[in-house]
């Protein structure tokens, strides 16, 4: 977080959640207005290029100091240099294996990139007409299809922008040979004022191949991963009393879908 925090403009980690040993556990933090949540997760899934975060950058002076330290210890994955798309553009993942695309552009801006690769090729526009019927305030904004002879499958989306609840995503289709493809290392958070938009939201992103999995967590038909929470889990274990907070934790650790009702049961004891 101190990194990220300390090459972005208009950034700061927001808060901290520590664990019994005093190392942080959780934290969250802002990039160019843009909120992330970091995990301390140990080894179990490693960052891949599937899901990047794509930077416009409005100056030259921006993005060659940008990419001078994200490259720094990182693994080029297309050079930073001039492009038909764009004067400056580069991908990188970095020291930590985040991946990043920087762009030269008008407008600044920092948003999630989803790539569809191995088995979901193709579904990219299948997968915006899904998300986009989720949530309030959606919609696709730009889609550009591959047509022949452009490198990739005719009609598989070359670039696509599109917002969900008003936050700017970018998607895309690459039939390339990839050893990667979507994983829990990068996952949407949602938060969830009722029960009620919890329980819908969960049920229409297990439907027709998805899968649930532990704490909130599950994976969608394309294998997207999702975090489903309520803002009473982080106001719960927030809480000064610790005894109240571990048993809130002890009950969140037991659910699949977060329940709002036994965690209350849980802080009450």
């Amino acid at each position: 977080m101190h990194f990220y925090t300390s090459i972005f403009k208009d950034s700061k980690i927001v808060s901290t959640m520590l664990g019994p040993d005093g190392k942080v556990m959780t934290g969250t933090f802002e990039l160019l207005g843009q909120e992330f949540m970091a995990l301390n997760a140990g080894p179990l899934f490693k960052f891949n290029p599937s899901i990047s975060f794509f930077v416009n950058c409005r100056t030259e002076e921006e993005i060659d100091a940008l990419w001078n330290r994200l490259s720094e210890k990182g693994a080029v994955l297309m050079s930073f240099s001039s492009y038909p798309f764009s004067k400056k553009y580069g991908w990188v993942n970095d020291q930590f294996g985040v991946s990043w695309q920087l762009n030269l552009t008008e407008q600044q801006k920092l948003s999630p990139c989803l790539m569809f690769v191995g088995k979901q090729t193709g579904r990219a526009k299948e997968a915006l007409d899904f998300y986009t019927s989720l949530f309030e305030n959606s919609k696709i904004t730009s889609l550009f299809q591959y047509e022949a002879g452009e490198g990739d499958k005719e009609e598989n989306v070359k670039h696509a922008t599109f917002t969900l609840s008003g936050q700017e995503f970018i998607a895309m289709d690459s039939s390339l040979a990839h050893d990667f493809t979507f994983n829990e290392a990068v996952s949407l958070f949602v938060k969830c004022e009722t029960q009620e938009e919890v329980d819908e939201l969960w049920d229409k992103l297990t439907v027709d191949g998805g899968a649930e999995s532990q704490c909130g967590w599950l994976k969608d038909k394309f294998g997207v991963s999702w975090q489903i929470i309520p803002n009473t889990l982080g106001e719960l274990l927030r809480d000064p009393d610790h005894e109240k907070a571990g048993r809130v934790m002890q009950a969140m650790l037991g659910m699949k879908k977060i329940d709002i009702a036994g965690l209350k049961k849980a802080y009450q004891g």
